[in-house]
């Protein structure tokens, strides 16, 4: 097995994880929503990448966030509301 292999085996569950675009991310955070809301929504996406308060990054210009980041921040901020004995 080359060396590059056990790399990418160690890491291949990343690509399924990875929200590419502010259209994917906001499809991602507010799924079901209805077409009017969709423009709404990315301009949020880009709002909150730019002010620092959703954890993105960006590949080249594309605005990219993994999945599984964002459910671990989204449950921070619910028990930082919530406190830890709720």
């Amino acid at each position: 097995m080359p060396p590059d292999a056990a790399a990418q085996n160690k890491y291949a569950h990343l690509a399924h994880d990875i929200l590419e675009g502010a259209d994917a991310i906001a499809e991602f955070l507010f799924l079901g929503t209805s077409d009017e809301q969709r423009g709404r929504n990315r301009r949020k996406i880009y709002y909150l990448a730019e002010s620092s308060r959703l954890p993105v990054f960006r590949l080249g210009s594309l605005l990219c966030a993994r999945k599984s980041v964002l459910l671990d921040f989204i449950a921070a901020q619910e028990n930082r509301v919530l406190g830890p004995n709720q």
